[in-house]
């Protein structure tokens, strides 16, 4: 089986040196790993690939990271999307079997996994049938116990490989070590989002020509999970018993089977389908 392994934080990142480290001493002997992901930060971008469209080419350099002497490592000029699709065409060598994205700091629970490159790197690799695994662990105090998430992902990985093809899974977990784990539960996509609350903050900016009334400032994010012990609090009273960032507050790591953009065949979807096109025919239909 050929690994991929990547992630949003960066090549440079110490979550996706864990993860490398951790996939190799449990699968190295097994298994051919390879690492692709971007040179720089890309937190945050979901799927998106960026302006392909503009770009003859993607510049891409061999990286070695301190332990992984063995594991062929790139860094390159695009998302963690854009990676996994220059490595299922062949881009670096055979195309992957299982892509593994991660560690990402900080959890992808909720309405938060659709914003992830870490879990946009895995969806983006079930558009091609690769199954896949996205790896998050929540913020807490340093140092970060990336031992926890690993000991978690090597366990599933063997599991995952078993599965029907384009299978992904979401797993997030708290930032404890693996002691105080309480274990591994399903945790349901709930609705929170990683932002919690704005506060915007407005000033009047003149301009030239006629008066218009134009505004500028700036808004200010509520981050949630990144505040004090009473915000915690506040916040985990908020969660929907049973979601991924429920149990994940309350100590278990969460994993969560996720699918990406398919035609919605649900009586709504077709309902909404029958209702446009009727109304595009009626407009083509009528004489004026």
């Amino acid at each position: 089986m050929r690994i991929l392994i990547t992630n949003d934080d960066g090549v440079f990142a110490p979550g996706i040196a864990a993860l490398a480290r951790g996939l190799f001493a449990a699968f190295g002997d097994l298994h051919e790993l390879v690492l692709v992901a971007p040179l720089t930060d890309h937190s945050g971008a979901g799927a998106a690939v960026g302006a392909v469209y503009e770009r003859e080419s993607i510049p891409f350099e061999s990286v070695e990271i301190p332990g992984l002497a063995h594991v062929p490592t790139y860094g390159i000029d695009g998302s963690p999307a854009l990676a996994v699709i220059l490595a299922c065409i062949e881009g670096f060598g055979p195309r992957p079997d299982l892509v593994v994205s991660g560690i990402n700091h900080g959890i992808n629970a909720g309405r938060s996994a659709l914003h992830s490159g870490t879990v946009g790197a895995t969806l983006t690799g079930a558009q091609f049938g690769v199954r896949g695994l996205a790896v998050s662990i929540a913020w807490g105090e340093d140092p970060v116990p990336w031992e926890t998430p690993v000991q978690l992902a090597c366990g599933i990985v063997p599991m995952l490989a078993d599965t029907a093809p384009a299978t992904v899974l979401n797993l997030n977990v708290p930032a404890v070590p693996p002691d105080l784990l309480k274990g591994l539960r399903h945790g349901t996509l709930g609705t929170a989002g990683m932002i919690r609350s704005v506060r915007p903050e407005r000033s009047a900016q003149p301009v030239a020509g006629p008066a218009i009334d134009r505004t500028s400032g700036a808004i200010t994010l509520a981050m949630r999970g990144m505040g004090v012990t009473a915000d915690r609090i506040a916040e985990q009273a908020e969660l929907e018993p049973d979601t991924d960032a429920a149990i994940i507050a309350e100590g278990w790591a969460s994993l969560t089977p996720l699918v990406g953009v398919r035609e919605d065949l649900s009586a709504h979807g077709s309902e909404a389908l029958a209702a446009a096109l009727a109304t595009h025919v009626v407009r083509l239909a009528d004489p004026a």
